[in-house]
């Protein structure tokens, strides 16, 4: 009689420990879940960098565009050059056209 108390009471242990078994994986696997949207919101959102990152990316695109405007002043600059040698050539052309409308 004590033996098949014994063995009673080992399969109510047992049923114990696979029911808390199973309750414990269904949680891992509710927080591995939660665990991954919180990753991608906060990569989404682009939360995962510290502030000392976020001013050294604007410090970095500031110098970008720092260089970007010293090229299109640049270009301005030779964009003007080569209008007013455009013009120039034109006035030549002109005067050269004139010059030989004289001499004819």
């Amino acid at each position: 009689m004590s033996l098949k108390l014994d063995i009673d009471v080992k399969k109510m242990e047992t049923e114990n420990l696979r029911k808390g078994k199973h309750k414990a994986e269904e949680d891992l696997n509710s927080l591995r879940t939660d665990y991954k949207r919180l990753r991608l919101s906060v990569r989404t959102a682009g939360l995962g960098k510290t502030s000392e990152q976020w001013r050294q990316e604007i410090q970095e695109e500031k110098i970008k565009a720092g260089r970007w405007e010293k090229k299109f002043q640049e270009a301005q600059t030779q964009n003007k050059s080569l209008e007013r040698g455009l013009a120039e050539s034109q006035n030549e052309g002109d005067e050269l056209k004139a010059r030989v409308a004289e001499l004819e």
